[in-house]
């Protein structure tokens, strides 16, 4: 009888498939992502630093190495602004305007966010879609019909007509980042509440305004940073000089030492880094603010 021969099978080593495995595929997309990172730092820090260095040259250095470093460091360029009137009144009048506009924003957007997300009524989603569309209308836009209704109601030259319009424009990008932090809350907590005898208005107080610091905060954050960089409403709003804010202000200069490009440059470094400062200050807490309402509903 022959013997019945059996094959064994032999362990095969799989073979990658192509070049690109795995471990490779990630170990790309992390250098891709570090690359563009790296992109962005350089778009965004190079023309910092060329006009942070340049307010410490003079203008013979700036023509004979444009992308050079101080030799020797001149400070004039900025205790010589630092002493002028006009740009502290500036720096008040950009103050000003950015307090009043996030005064006006945090409880009308708080407000509103609460109530749609809170509550059930009828038209709800459309007036949230509403203040989604306000994403996509820009202050351009609208800036003759505003200039028109600022002058009837008599706000030409006056902070309120540039702080009020810029509180408008705000409220969509405050009322979508707060609404998911708002019907996060559980309902447990709202249950309780009103078992203890809380109606909404002291829910909305007492419970919601508490929690609601992170994401309150994030709201007045970019309430100011971007009131403070505004310039085409100020610009056609502020008609006396004595009520310009600063991004105005280094238009004028820009304008009236044209060929002092280191005067230029020291202008525009004093009248950025206020915001440059607060928004790196409080970056983890813009962070913690966006993210805070990232949950499933």
């Amino acid at each position: 009888m022959p013997e019945s021969s059996t094959t064994l099978d032999q362990p095969t080593t799989a073979e990658p498939d192509g070049w690109l495995t795995p471990a490779r595929r990630r170990r790309l997309l992390k250098f891709l992502l570090y690359a563009v990172a790296i992109f962005v730092g350089l778009v965004i820090v190079v023309p910092l630093s060329f006009a942070i260095l340049g307010g410490f040259r003079s203008n013979q250095q700036l023509v004979a190495a444009p992308v050079g470093l101080p030799d020797p460091w001149i400070v004039d360029n900025y205790l010589r602004l630092l002493q002028t009137s006009s740009f502290w009144q500036q720096v008040f009048n950009s103050t000003l305007i950015a307090v009043i506009t996030t005064a006006v924003v945090l409880p009308l957007s708080s407000l509103a966010a609460f109530a749609i997300a809170r509550f059930r009524f009828r038209g709800r989603e459309p007036i949230y879609g509403l203040f989604t569309l306000g994403l996509l209308f820009p202050v351009a836009v609208a800036i003759l019909p505003l200039f028109v209704v600022l002058r009837q109601v008599g706000l030409l030259s006056n902070p309120l007509g540039v702080a009020l319009p810029q509180a408008a424009f705000g409220l969509p990008v405050a009322i979508i980042v707060m609404r998911p932090f708002f019907r996060a809350i559980p309902n447990e907590l709202h249950d309780a509440a009103m078992i203890d005898g809380c109606g909404p208005w002291r829910f909305y107080f007492s419970v919601v305004l508490p929690l609601s610091r992170p994401v309150l905060s994030t709201i007045a954050i970019l309430s100011i940073v971007g009131s403070w960089n505004a310039f085409l409403l100020p610009l056609l709003v502020l008609i006396e000089p004595s009520q310009h804010t600063l991004p105005i202000g280094v238009n004028n200069i820009s304008t009236q030492f044209a060929t002092d490009y280191a005067t230029v440059l020291a202008y525009t470094t004093l009248s950025m880094l206020p915001a440059l400062l607060f928004y790196a200050v409080a970056e983890r807490q813009i962070i913690s603010g966006l993210t805070s309402g990232a949950v499933k509903e």
